[in-house]
This record gives C-alpha cells, sequence and structure tokens, in this order.
C-alpha cells in the first residue's frame, strides 16, 4: 500500500501541478499581464510546485529530512538526470540566448545556500535570506529578459507553455481547482506513503528524499527537457534546469523554512551538497564553452547518477 500511495501522490503531484501551470498561465494573460512576465515566473518555476508542497508537508509531519533530501537530490537529478536522459534521445545545441547571467546566478544560490546549511539548521532567519535572494534575482531576470526579449523571442504568447488565447473562463477556473486541490493531496500521499517505505526498509528519511521522493519531483522537469531536445530547443532545456535549481534552493527551502527549522545533518555537509555543487559545475562547458550536450555527454552524466544512488543506497 505505501508504494501505491508514493505512485498515486507522484500522479497527482504530476496532473496537478500541469494544470496549475495551465490554468495560472491563461488567466494572467487573460487579466493583461505581459507574456514575458508570466514566462519568467508562473512556467520557469510551476514545475517546483511538488517540491515545494512535499517539503512544507514533510515539516509538518515531522520528517525534514525528507524536505531538504528532496531539494539537493532533486537539484543534482535535475542536472545529471534531466539533462543526460535527453542527451540520449537527441544532441541539444547550443542556443543563441545567452544563459551565463542566470548560471552564474544558480552558483551563487547554491553557495549561499550551502554557507547556511553549514550554520546546522535552517531557521526562519534563513528563509528570510534565502528568499529575499530570490527576490532581487527574479528582478534582475525580468530586467534582463525585457531589454533582450528581441533577441530571444520570449515575448509572444505563442512562446508561453500552457498558453491558450481561446482558452474559456470556465476551464481556467476548473485547471486552476484541479491544481490546487491536488497538489496538496498528493504531497500527503507521497510523504506518508515515502516515510513508511524508509521505515519499513530501515533506510533514513533523508535517503528516502535524496531518491525516491526527488526522482519522482523532477519528472516535471524531466518532461519539459525531453521534449525541448526533441524540438532541438536546447536553450529551453538549460534554462529549464537553471531555474528550477535556483527556486527549489531559494524558493523552496526559503518558505519550508519559515514552516519549521530544517536541522541539517552531517551526510549533507560531508557529502549530498558537495555532489549537488559538483553536479552544478558540470554545466560550465555548456554555458560558457558554447558545448553541445551530445549523446556522449548523456552517457556521461546519466552515469554519474546512477553511481551517486549506489553510493548513497
Amino acid at each position: 500500500m505505501d508504494w501505491l500511495f508514493v505512485a498515486l501522490g507522484l500522479v497527482l503531484l504530476l496532473l496537478a501541478g500541469d494544470s496549475l501551470v495551465k490554468g495560472a498561465v491563461n488567466l494572467a494573460l487573460r487579466l493583461g499581464v505581459p507574456a514575458l512576465i508570466v514566462s519568467l515566473t508562473i512556467v520557469a518555476f510551476g514545475t517546483s510546485a511538488p517540491e515545494l508542497l512535499i517539503s512544507v508537508q514533510a515539516i509538518l509531519d515531522g520528517v525534514p529530512g525528507i524536505a531538504l533530501g528532496n531539494v539537493v537530490g532533486s537539484n543534482t537529478a535535475n542536472i545529471l538526470l534531466v539533462l543526460g536522459i535527453p542527451a540520449l534521445l537527441a544532441t541539444m545545441h547550443t542556443s543563441e540566448c545567452d544563459t551565463r547571467h542566470s548560471y552564474l546566478q544558480m552558483i551563487a544560490a547554491s553557495v549561499l545556500f550551502i554557507g547556511l546549511a553549514f550554520l546546522g539548521t535552517f531557521t526562519w532567519v534563513s528563509g528570510l535570506i534565502l528568499l529575499a535572494a530570490l527576490a532581487a534575482m527574479l528582478t534582475h531576470a525580468f530586467l534582463s529578459a525585457r531589454a533582450h526579449r528581441n533577441s530571444c523571442a520570449q515575448d509572444d504568447v505563442e512562446d508561453v507553455e500552457g498558453a491558450d488565447p481561446d482558452m474559456p473562463w470556465k476551464k481556467i477556473i476548473l485547471f486552476l481547482v484541479l491544481g490546487l486541490i491536488g497538489l496538496p493531496l498528493g504531497a500527503n500521499l507521497l510523504v506518508d506513503g515515502a516515510t513508511s517505505i524508509a521505515r519499513t526498509y530501515g533506510v533514513s528519511e533523508t535517503v528516502i528524499g535524496l531518491t525516491l521522493v526527488a526522482v519522482g519531483t523532477s519528472l516535471p522537469e524531466l518532461a519539459t527537457t525531453v521534449m525541448a531536445a526533441l524540438r532541438r530547443q536546447a536553450d529551453v532545456a538549460l534554462g529549464n534546469v537553471i531555474g528550477s535549481n535556483m527556486f527549489n534552493l531559494l524558493g523552496i527551502i526559503g518558505v519550508a523554512s519559515l514552516v519549521g527549522p530544517l536541522p541539517v545533518e552531517q551526510t549533507f555537509l560531508d557529502f549530498d551538497l558537495w555532489i549537488m555543487l559538483g553536479a552544478s559545475l558540470l554545466l560550465i562547458p555548456f554555458v560558457f564553452l558554447r558545448q553541445d550536450i551530445s549523446r556522449l555527454w548523456g552517457v556521461l552524466l546519466t552515469a554519474l547518477y546512477l553511481s551517486y544512488l549506489f553510493i548513497i543506497l
């Protein structure tokens, strides 16, 4: 039953997350919010909604290891797995859009996150610091995108994922309601099932968060990136991973820390945080040297992730 709860929770999270993004995107566009802002906020971070709900639910249920493991594990999976598997299907060619600034912001977010982790516990003060950093990065991203939107062609409504100019109001409201109901329900099922599995097999909640929960909540990013690779949109694939990782570190742990304290286990400080940072540094050739994410890179990234899973399990 526990595995069934986990599977059902994941399905609910994926469907509800997609529904919420579609409803929010079309509501924003109907209310006259520029497509550029929608792209930078709702679409860029909408796939992180499952991680947010799971982290908050884990703290409320008294298993903060799942919350922290989920975010750290998701960031590692986003780079090694979410970029690795699509590259096995099709080479992702370098985009004309420049991701260097966003990438440097992601590295800065990672360093800030690791620095706060070494304080021992993410408290409400840590949460405010992380959310302030997220607000600064969002502001910078908006100003930069507005200045260069013509070169990247991001201000067209057609380019916004989930946008449907003809979607009726009833359908928009239905998508929003289904998303708002499904996300917390799915998160509750997933956290309860994962916690029970951890206790049954004598594995810590942290390891379950780093593996089962992290991979499950990275599925939206994986689906988006696979489609981007097949459509030869390397900028979408890389931008999706960078944006999601920044929001995971700053937004999710920022909000979760306001709900309750997040103690950091020694294993994070000794191993997992450095694996996350090392995986992030592997993006340097794609960001700064404009290399293609070839099938060979796909094999390497996927193999590194499988090796990581083998070590922690």
